[in-house]
């Protein structure tokens, strides 16, 4: 990309071919999505389905203001997995107490994406009723799906995706022209890039395309195969094959039969290495080489031969590399070549044998996950945080076992997975997920009763995350006897951490006082500095909520020392909140601020949305008491903005709060009641009631009567969110004093910022509203590295916010690119 444009925004993946054809195609379906919100592709496999939407889509990017956005439903199989999946691709975070459907709901509502929804026919009503609902509240979502049938809901357009144009037989002008040949001269030059073909040969290309029936993945499986035959070979074979084919059965429908002669006529021409691994690696979603060769290699597959045939499956077009994550390429089978394999798979027997190794790597994986995130010392942040990245790229594999284990009844496997893998649901938001996952095992009432302990405490942690703390101080104590029963000091601190927070929030706090003494006491004993932190931080709330704010900045400091002492950044910035808090109450303004901001670092280091939010609004409350007033609308605007978009409904409370208190004394008192009337309601509806008004009643705005107050208040709370959203940014953006600010991107003295190649792609991304976690996953590199580069790009710019260098980059897109250059094409400008 070029470093003067902006990139859309989207997450399509970048095209690993030239694509070929269907231009008429690809103009009627963008005509289609502008008159209509659902459009569904489809036809058989190999057809060209998944290629010509997300062609479509690349096409549409300039048209969507909020951008389009790719969800791939190939090994999703409920309706939860398949709204999880969604809101994970547009940044959605799972709110306690609420259905993630209803927040993924309030979060489209106004955004103006097109969706699309790849490969959706084996879960076709549980699409239909997510698209059925988008359609009905997200009036400005499109949705583009591909699948083998329609949804079959009312409004939906189904495009029957034809096959490309061949040359008719008896034609006697140049076949060079039609779809199908230009695409098999494509691949074969690709493969082959010096080759010329000949009139004759192109009436050769031609015949193919036409045995082939024109199908795009059948004709990219011939062409692949230039290098080791003729034309002249591909066709006879491939004639020969389908005089089988004609005296075989007519069940299949004629296209489907003529893709599973030529997927066949590829498999018989591999060699026998190549065979085993093809059928092997349709256990995967994806993989890369090292995983291949501990799941795929034994006695029949030496492990050593596994590269050379990988590469022998990309260059048959069998296998598609779909690039590089954490320094390792990953490779992926179409969804169509992956069914036939795992049929291969199946009749060789060795199904059972190959998912079983890739369970055992998963839980491999999810057990290191696990020991490292309540590991003591000896491991740097790091270390720690990496693996949490391997999980993440796995992830899709770790839910097909899940799956598998499910319909195995491998219980014993689907526990262990959910005890481990409890750090990576917390973390990324996938509360139900895990929740789901974890009844769903336990409920079979098998296992060791030491097993069912560990996952009973872990899933009352899921629990506790939902605010359901009913049953998580049911199962937390249920879980609790069987762990102290096993001699498991480990999860039997973990428990009692659990339920001592449950017991602050019921307001049972000596209970909670005793679990915790019992907490200390088992963690020196045994040297677990993870749950003494926790323990210590909880004692800090417990003595807050007692008014001794004293003790709890002490107990907050104790936890502090042992969380930083074993480099758990997680555990440090949860912690620094708790203690801003306490801070903030104080009148420690200072005290606060920096807690706030150190927490603020983490959190953006670790991409955590609900927490960032979170810091982001205590820097704006402690600004606006510092009389920054500028600065802390910066700060809570940011905030808000991200709780919208992520979904966080008191997240916003939050924001409209602190933005109502700042705006009142200044004289905006009307906007300030309405928005504190939105917050009173949104909180309500959210099960989280809070005070009326965000001002204590000694600082009620003065020269206002108070029924006019009350007045105003009560059409706040009659606002729907979106609208009382936009009247705090409104409020924000009216009430900022000018500051001084680079001009056009040049710094202080006029001298011209200088951002590297990948700050300017980072800055552009934040203008896209993208978090650090995001931004990590777009360009392959770690939420630590991109905060770096953030810091340098406030420092270069003289910013201190997120929003400033958003701003700045609007700025830039007005004639300027973002290193103060000309937005018209420079031949001087590497791209």
């Amino acid at each position: 990309m070029a470093l003067h444009t902006a990139p859309a925004r989207q997450n399509l993946p970048l095209e690993p071919n030239n694509f070929v054809g269907r231009e008429r195609d690809l103009s009627d379906l963008l005509r289609l999505l502008q008159a209509n919100r659902m459009v569904t592709l489809c036809g058989v496999g190999g057809i060209g389905k998944t290629r010509l939407a997300l062609r479509v889509a690349a096409h549409a990017s300039g048209v969507f203001a909020d951008g389009v956005w790719l969800v791939e439903l190939a090994d999703a199989r409920t309706r939860r997995g398949i709204v999880a999946r969604t809101a994970a691709v547009l940044g959605v975070a799972e709110e306690s107490d609420r259905e993630l459907v209803d927040t993924l709901h309030d979060a489209l509502r106004r955004r103006h994406l097109l969706l699309v929804l790849d490969n959706c026919e084996h879960v076709i009503d549980e699409v239909a009723a997510l698209a059925r609902t988008l359609v009905d509240r997200c009036p400005s979502v499109t949705l583009l799906l591909t699948s083998r049938e329609p949804a079959r809901i009312g409004g939906e357009v189904v495009w029957r995706v034809p096959p490309l144009a061949v040359p008719p037989p008896d034609e006697d002008d140049d076949p060079g022209g039609s779809e199908a040949v230009r695409l098999f001269v494509e691949r074969a030059h690709a493969a082959v890039p010096h080759q010329r073909l000949s009139p004759d040969q192109l009436r050769t290309v031609a015949e193919i395309c036409r045995r082939l029936d024109g199908i795009p993945l059948g004709i990219e499986l011939a062409a692949a195969r230039v290098r080791l035959l003729s034309l002249a070979q591909i066709a006879d074979r491939l004639d020969d094959r389908f005089r089988l084919l004609t005296d075989g059965g007519r069940g299949a429908p004629a296209r489907q039969r003529t893709l599973r002669a030529v997927i066949d006529w590829s498999h018989d021409l591999l060699c026998e290495t190549e065979r085993v691994l093809f059928r092997r690696l349709s256990v995967f979603t994806s993989w890369h080489l090292e995983l291949a060769e501990r799941v795929c290699a034994d006695a029949l597959l030496p492990e050593g031969e596994i590269l050379d045939a990988i590469a022998s499956l990309v260059d048959r077009s069998l296998v598609v590399v779909i690039g590089e994550y954490q320094g390792r390429v990953r490779y992926r089978l179409l969804d169509t070549i992956r069914q036939y394999a795992a049929e291969r798979l199946a009749e060789a027997g060795e199904r059972p044998v190959v998912e079983a190794r890739l369970r055992d790597q998963m839980l491999a994986l999810a057990e290191e996950l696990a020991a490292n995130a309540v590991r003591g010392h000896g491991i740097a942040w790091p270390d720690r945080f990496e693996v949490w990245y391997r999980v993440l790229a796995e992830y899709e594999n770790v839910r097909v076992v899940l799956a598998q284990c499910a319909e195995q009844n491998d219980v014993e496997s689907g526990l262990r997975l959910c005890v481990s893998m409890r750090p990576f649901w917390m973390a990324s938001g996938y509360f139900s997920e895990g929740a789901s996952w974890s009844d769903l095992f336990l409920s079979a009432e098998c296992g060791g009763d030491a097993l069912r302990g560990q996952a009973m405490v872990r899933r009352a942690e899921l629990a506790w995350d939902q605010r359901d703390h009913r049953h998580a101080a049911e199962i937390g104590e249920r879980g609790l006897r069987l762990c102290r029963a096993a001699g498991d000091t480990a999860s039997v601190a973990l428990a009692l951490n659990i339920l001592a927070m449950v017991d602050l929030r019921a307001g049972a706090r000596e209970r909670a006082a005793t679990r915790l003494a019992e907490v200390l006491e088992l963690t020196r004993a045994v040297g677990d500095p993870w749950n003494e932190g926790i323990a210590r931080g909880t004692l800090g709330a417990l003595a807050a909520q007692r008014g001794d704010l004293a003790a709890a900045s002490a107990h907050y400091d104790a936890a502090l020392v042992i969380l930083r002492g074993i480099d758990h950044r997680w555990g440090v910035g949860r912690t620094l909140i708790g203690q801003g808090m306490v801070a903030e109450t104080q009148g420690d303004l200072f005290g606060a601020d920096r807690c706030y901001r150190e927490a603020l670092d983490i959190q953006r280091g670790i991409g955590a949305t609900p927490e960032l939010a979170r810091c982001l609004a205590g820097v704006g409350r402690i600004a606006a008491r510092q009389g920054a007033t500028a600065q802390a609308y910066d700060y809570l605007s940011e905030s808000l903005l991200l709780s919208h978009g992520t979904g966080q409904r008191l997240g916003v409370a939050r924001g409209l709060s602190a933005i109502a208190r700042i705006a009142a004394p200044e004289g905006v008192v009307e906007e300030a009641c309405l928005l504190a009337g939105a917050a009173a309601a949104i909180r309500e509806r959210a099960g989280a009631p809070g005070p009326a008004l965000p001002w204590p009643e000694e600082d009620a705005p003065a020269g206002v009567d108070p029924e006019t107050v009350s007045a105003w208040l009560a059409d706040g709370r009659g606002l729907d969110l979106d609208a009382a959203v936009s009247l705090a940014l409104r409020v924000t953006e009216s009430r900022q004093r000018p500051r001084t600010r680079p001009a056009a991107g040049r710094p202080p003295g006029g001298a011209r910022p200088v951002l590297t190649p990948r700050e300017q792609e980072i800055a552009l991304l934040i203008g896209e509203r993208m978090s650090n976690r995001l931004i990590a996953e777009r360009l392959f590199i770690s939420p630590t590295t991109v905060a770096r580069h953030i810091a340098n790009i406030h420092t270069k710019l003289g910013f201190n916010s997120r929003t400033q260098i958003a701003a700045w980059v609007r700025d830039q897109k007005g004639g300027h690119g973002p290193n103060g250059r000309s937005s018209h094409p420079d031949p001087a400008v590497p791209s």
